[in-house]
C-alpha cells in the first residue's frame, strides 16, 4: 500500500502569537516534536520541542487560557507530590510570552503541602529550523545539534540564529532547576529564547496599533466574548515589510499564512474600516509598492496587477505539484478588492492627500482589468495558470477541487468566478468616482466598462436552476453549482434589486445557511462534503462578507429619501425579514460558533447542519486565528450598527439591522475622519450616533 504524507492537524493546538512569532502547542502546553508543533518565526520552525517534566514526569493538564496578545496561561498538576490526599497539593503554572523574534516562559511551583516539596523541572528543547512549508506538508525534518563553541545553548544555520536564556543548568539539549517549594509558598523559574533572521522578509510594526478598540455592550453577551478575542488576534497578527516599518498590513493567518496576502490582507482591512483607516493606507501602500510592472507567467505578474503572496524563497509543495515564487501574483481578485478598499478608505475619511498619492496605483489597477484580467476578451475577468506549478484556481476558493458543476465534474480553465466580476464592477465604478472627484480623466470610460459587464453577466451567468453561476469555464458553460460565492455579489451594484432578493432568497435556504454560518456548497450539490475545504464547510470570513452584503442591500431598498436630519436617530422595523433578516440569522449561526470556538474563530468549520452536534465540528487544518476571520466580528457589529459614512460628501446615513436576534447593542469608539464615533441600538430597533466629526450630517434613508 502506498502512503502519503499527511498534513499536520491544527485544531486541538493552542496558538500564542505575536507576528512574526507563533507558538503551537498542545492544550497543556508542552510543546513535543510532532506534527506542527514548534515556535516559528517568519516562515521557519525555530523550535521544535519545548517539554516540561517534573522529576521525569508530564504534568497533568486541567487547564488553559489566552488572556491576551502574545500570552497563554497553562495550568497542571503534579499529584504524586505533596501530601497523599485527594485535594491536590502541588500545582504548576506555566505563562508563555511570545514577542517579536522571541519567547519566554515562566514557570511556577506552589506548594499547599504539610512538607516542603523538592523537585527537578526540567525543560527538553530541541530545534530543527525547518521551512513552514516542509512542516505543512508532513515532511521529514532533522533536529539539529546546538553549534558548538556558541556559548550556550544555541542552534544557528545560515543567517538564522536560535538563542536559548536561562539561570538554569544546561544539559545536552535541557534546562534543569533544582528547588524546593516550602509550605504555602511557590517558586518561579524562567527560560526564553531569541530568533535573529536578518533574511526574514516581515517584521513587527515598530508603531502602536493603527486602529481603535471599540467599548462593546451587547444583549447578547457572545458578541462582546467574540469582540474582544478577535481584537487581541487582530493585534497580535500586525506586520510591515522588512525594511519598511512604516505601513502595517494583518499577516493572512496562523501557522501557514503568516504573511503578506493580497486579498486576505486586504479584505481584514476593509472589514477593519470602522475603527479607522490607517490599517487600509498601510495596506494598499504595501500591495502599491509591489503592483505587477512586466508580464511573467511563471509568477503571474502583470502591470497593474495586485500580488497574491510574499515568501522569503520559493513556496513548494510537492504532494500538490506546487512552486510558487516568493513573490506571486496568482490571484484574479486581489487587483479589483485593492480598488474598492480605497475607495472605502476614502468614504470613511482617509486622508485626501494619502489618497491622491495612490491614485497612480489604481489607474494601473484599473488598466491591469481591461489589459490583462480579461484572457480571452469576452469582457470577464478570468485566469488560467500557464506555468504549470501555480495555483489552478485563483479566487479565494483557491483549492484544485474548488470549482465543480451541479453534478460534481470539475471546471476546466480558463475560469471566470462569478463573484470576481462583481467586484470588478464595484471596482469600476469605485475608480470612476475617485477619477472624477479628484479631476483626473477617465471616469466615463470606467463608468461604462460597468454598464457593460452588468449586461454581460446578466446574460452569461444565470442558469436554468434560477441563480447565478459559480463561474464560466472554458468553453463558456454556467458551472450551475449552487454556492456562497454568489453572496459577494451583493452590494456591489452589479445586480438588480429583484436579483438581490432573489439571491437573498436562495442563501436562507436550509441547504445554505443551515449550518453555523453559511455553507461554501448548497448540501443539494453532487460535490458536497461538510468536511471539504471550499465545498460545504462554512468560512467565517465568507459568512461576515455575505452579512455585510446583504445589510447594503438592505440599506439600499429602505425608504429613498435623504433628507438631512437634525436629530441624529433612525429605526430598523423590529423583525424585518428579508436580507436583513438573513444577515441577522447569519450572524447569530457565528456567534454560535464563535462560543464553541472559545470565541477564536478559525479560518473555516465544517458545514454539518445544527442539528447534528448542536455544535460546529472543526476543519482539522484550519488555521487560527486567522486575519479576516478575527476580522469578522467588526464586520458583524458594523452591519449591526449600520454606520455608513460619506465623508468625502459630508454626510452618513444610520441604518441598523433588525435588533430583535442580536439584542440592543453599544459601540463606543468607531472612527470616521479619525474622530471617535459612538453608536446605540436599543431593544426597540432605534439607533442613536454621536461624536460625528463637524461637517458630517446624518440622513435617513
Amino acid at each position: 500500500m502506498t502512503h502519503h504524507r499527511l498534513q499536520p492537524l491544527l485544531h486541538d493546538l493552542v496558538s500564542t502569537v505575536m507576528a512574526p512569532t507563533t507558538a503551537l502547542s498542545g492544550a497543556d502546553g508542552q510543546i513535543r516534536p510532532a506534527g506542527v508543533q514548534g515556535l516559528f518565526h517568519a516562515d521557519a520552525r525555530v523550535l521544535s520541542q519545548a517539554r516540561l517534566l517534573i522529576d521525569g514526569r508530564e504534568p497533568e493538564s486541567v487547564a488553559h487560557a489566552v488572556p491576551g496578545p502574545g500570552l497563554s496561561r497553562f495550568v497542571a498538576l503534579a499529584r504524586w507530590l505533596g501530601d497523599p490526599a485527594p485535594d491536590p497539593t502541588v500545582r504548576i503554572d506555566r505563562l508563555r510570552r511570545v514577542t517579536p523574534g522571541g519567547m519566554d516562559e515562566e514557570i511556577t511551583l506552589a506548594s499547599t503541602a504539610s512538607a516542603p516539596v523538592t523537585c527537578t523541572i526540567t525543560v527538553e528543547l530541541g530545534c530543527d529550523l525547518a521551512p513552514i512549508e516542509v512542516v505543512k506538508s508532513g515532511g521529514d525534518t532533522t533536529p539539529l545539534d546546538p553549534a558548538p563553541g556558541a556559548g550556550g545553548l544555541v542552534w544557528e544555520s545560515g543567517e538564522v540564529r536560535v538563542a536559548v536564556r536561562a539561570d538554569a543548568e544546561v544539559s545536552g539539549q535541557a534546562l534543569r532547576w533544582d528547588v524546593t517549594v516550602a509550605p504555602g509558598e511557590r517558586v518561579t523559574v524562567r527560560w526564553g529564547v531569541t530568533v535573529q533572521d536578518p533574511g526574514a522578509v516581515v517584521a513587527a510594526p515598530a508603531r502602536a496599533r493603527e486602529w481603535s478598540r471599540p467599548q462593546v455592550e451587547a444583549g447578547d453577551a457572545r458578541l462582546v466574548h467574540l469582540a474582544r478575542q478577535s481584537l487581541d488576534d487582530l493585534e497580535s497578527l500586525r506586520l510591515t515589510e522588512a525594511g519598511a516599518p512604516d505601513d502595517t498590513f494583518l499577516g493572512a493567518g496562523v501557522p501557514w499564512f503568516l504573511t503578506l496576502f493580497g486579498r486576505d490582507s486586504i479584505w481584514a482591512a476593509r472589514m477593519l474600516l470602522p475603527l479607522g483607516t490607517e490599517l487600509a493606507a498601510g495596506t494598499l501602500r504595501v500591495l502599491a509598492r509591489r503592483q505587477g510592472t512586466k508580464i511573467d507567467p511563471a509568477s503571474g505578474e502583470a502591470p497593474g496587477k495586485i500580488m497574491h503572496e510574499l515568501r522569503r524563497h520559493e513556496f513548494s509543495l510537492e504532494a500538490e505539484r506546487l512552486r510558487l515564487p516568493a513573490a506571486y501574483y496568482g490571484t484574479i481578485d486581489a487587483t479589483p478588492l485593492w480598488i474598492t478598499l480605497l475607495h472605502d478608505a476614502w468614504r470613511w475619511g482617509m486622508p485626501e492627500s494619502q489618497v491622491a498619492a495612490l491614485l497612480p496605483a489604481m489607474e494601473a489597477a484599473l488598466g491591469w482589468l481591461a489589459d490583462h484580467g480579461d484572457a480571452d476578451g469576452d469582457g470577464f475577468l478570468e485566469y488560467i495558470d500557464t506555468s504549470g506549478r501555480g495555483l489552478a484556481n485563483q479566487g479565494w476558493k483557491d483549492s484544485g477541487d474548488a470549482v465543480r458543476f451541479h453534478d460534481g465534474s470539475r471546471a476546466e480553465p480558463p475560469i471566470a468566478l462569478v463573484e470576481v466580476q462583481g467586484y470588478a464592477y464595484e471596482a469600476a465604478t469605485a475608480g470612476a468616482a475617485l477619477l472624477e472627484a479628484f479631476g483626473r480623466p477617465g471616469a466615463e470610460r470606467w463608468r461604462d466598462y460597468a454598464g457593460r459587464l452588468a449586461e454581460r453577466f446578466r446574460a452569461a451567468f444565470w442558469t436554468d436552476r434560477g441563480h447565478p453561476a459559480l463561474a464560466l469555464d472554458r468553453d463558456k458553460r454556467p458551472v450551475d453549482a449552487l454556492t456562497s460565492n454568489i453572496g459577494h455579489l451583493l452590494g456591489t451594484g452589479i445586480l438588480t434589486p429583484d436579483e438581490e432578493l432573489r439571491i437573498a432568497g436562495l442563501l436562507s435556504d436550509p441547504a445554505m445557511s443551515g449550518g453555523f454560518g453559511l455553507r461554501t456548497m448548497s448540501s443539494g450539490d453532487a460535490g458536497f462534503s461538510p468536511l471539504s475545504y471550499h465545498c460545504g464547510s462554512v468560512w467565517t470570513h465568507d459568512t461576515a462578507i455575505v452579512i455585510t452584503g446583504l445589510a447594503r442591500t438592505a440599506l439600499s431598498r429602505a425608504t429613498a429619501s435623504t433628507s438631512p436630519s437634525a436629530a441624529a436617530s433612525t429605526a430598523a422595523p423590529s423583525g424585518e425579514a428579508g436580507p436583513a433578516g438573513l444577515a441577522a440569522g447569519l450572524a447569530k449561526g457565528l456567534l454560535a460558533a464563535a462560543e464553541a470556538f472559545d470565541y477564536r474563530l478559525p479560518e473555516l468549520h465544517a458545514g454539518d447542519s445544527r442539528e447534528l452536534l448542536g455544535r460546529p465540528v472543526p476543519y482539522p487544518a484550519a488555521c487560527r486565528p486567522q486575519a479576516w476571520s478575527a476580522a469578522a466580528a467588526v464586520a458583524i457589529l458594523h452591519a449591526a450598527t449600520g454606520l455608513h459614512p460619506d465623508v468625502p460628501e459630508g454626510k452618513a446615513v444610520l441604518r441598523p439591522l433588525p435588533s430583535a436576534p442580536l439584542g440592543p447593542l453599544s459601540v463606543r469608539g468607531l472612527r470616521v475622519a479619525g474622530a471617535p464615533v459612538d453608536v446605540t441600538v436599543d431593544a426597540s430597533g432605534a439607533a442613536h450616533v454621536t461624536g460625528l466629526p463637524q461637517g458630517i450630517t446624518l440622513v435617513t434613508e
